[in-house]
């Protein structure tokens, strides 16, 4: 059975940081797809104030086994002192999906 598949959230300031974020974590074979999604509007309290601010959501496809590298990687690339990581796990999903996922975020098989 393929490891567990979490859906990994974050949100970067702009779109540039965000392509980075997701290059990384695919180049590096720590996440299948990184979808970068449309900007939205946050509204949220930081340090004892309500603050707004566009950001660019992204879902990140991986695994249980990965996510500890997931999160090192994001904080490394992200330019937020506290950026948003959140995982959840998949608990259904088209078989041949998640099997894609697993397979995808393995080491590339060298042949002798």
């Amino acid at each position: 059975m393929p490891d567990h598949v979490l859906l990994v959230m974050t949100s970067a300031p702009n779109a540039d940081s965000a392509r980075q974020i997701a290059r990384a974590l695919v180049d590096a074979r720590l996440a299948a797809c990184v979808n970068i999604l449309s900007p939205c509007q946050s509204i949220y309290r930081w340090q004892g104030a309500v603050e707004e601010a566009a950001e660019v959501p992204l879902a990140i496809k991986t695994t249980a086994a990965h996510y500890t590298a997931v999160e090192a990687a994001i904080r490394l690339a992200h330019p937020y002192e506290l950026p948003e990581i959140v995982a959840v796990p998949v608990e259904r999903g088209l078989p041949g999906y998640l099997a894609w996922v697993a397979e995808e975020t393995q080491p590339p098989r060298t042949e002798d």
